[in-house]
């Protein structure tokens, strides 16, 4: 039996890829959540959901960053049926949909790809990495409290998945990029940002924000919440966000 009455969270890191920093990201993503006023713990592997033990079980929204192709058909499923039947929620984070790499190619992670609602393609022709502007979309409730950013990240370029609602996006010489979107699985809520490398990125107050809201909104917290749990922390330069912030 589930016995607090605030939600909690999981972070789960997993992966091959020795270009993220899984210990890095774990430690980073489980500080970020607890800002937000939700309970995290910190776990390592996905391969935990067709027999959840209690700590998976009861958590009401799982936050991943994932760096490999490791994740087995069935605990995908297990994964898709906890959010879509149960009710649970997911954030996944940057690299958490290089999904399509493995033996079985895309029809492998295809339960993957329709919970998380896209897949990374590449990092298209402009590097792989650097400072780039964050155009918001407001009236979200993953965004209602943020306004545009610039951040120093990694560009992806992704295949989403019809029916998502865009929640930002960057400019690229072939058109607008998403880098956040959020969409009903089911019972359950999923968001997904592809911003969080690495350091850079989980400092930057703005995705900070970002992610909070993000996790808040997929845990259930109802909208007129978000904001009291989320907008207490400050952006930098002494400026906070949220109904309660000086000159609001």
């Amino acid at each position: 039996m589930k016995l607090r009455a605030v939600p909690s969270a999981l972070v789960l890191v997993d992966g091959t890829d020795l270009h993220h920093d899984l210990i890095g990201a774990a430690l980073a993503l489980q500080e970020i959540v607890v800002e937000a006023g939700i309970p995290a713990a910190r776990g390592v592997g996905v391969n935990r959901f067709t027999d959840p033990m209690p700590a998976t079980a009861e958590a009401d929204v799982y936050v991943l960053y994932l760096s490999g192709p490791r994740f087995d058909e069935a605990e995908q499923r297990a994964l898709s049926a906890l959010v879509a039947d149960g009710g649970k929620g997911v954030v996944a984070v940057h690299a958490s949909n290089l999904f399509g790499f493995g033996p079985g190619g895309v029809e492998a992670d295809r339960a993957a790809i329709d919970l998380v609602g896209s897949r990374y393609l590449s990092h298209g022709d402009a590097d792989s990495e650097g400072r780039f502007d964050v155009r918001v979309h407001p009236g979200h409730p993953v965004t209602r409290h943020l306004d545009d950013f610039a951040i120093d990240d990694e560009y992806y370029l992704i295949d989403c998945v019809d029916g998502l609602d865009i929640l930002a996006e960057r400019d690229t010489p072939d058109g607008p990029q998403p880098v956040a979107y959020a969409h009903p699985h089911g019972a359950g809520r999923v968001c997904y940002t592809a911003l969080g490398h690495d350091a850079r990125a989980w400092g930057n107050p703005w995705f900070r924000q970002l992610l909070r809201q993000s996790v808040l909104w997929a845990a259930g917290v109802a909208e007129a919440d978000i904001a009291s749990f989320s907008t207490r922390w400050p952006l930098g330069n002494g400026r906070h966000i949220g109904p309660s912030a000086p000159g609001r």
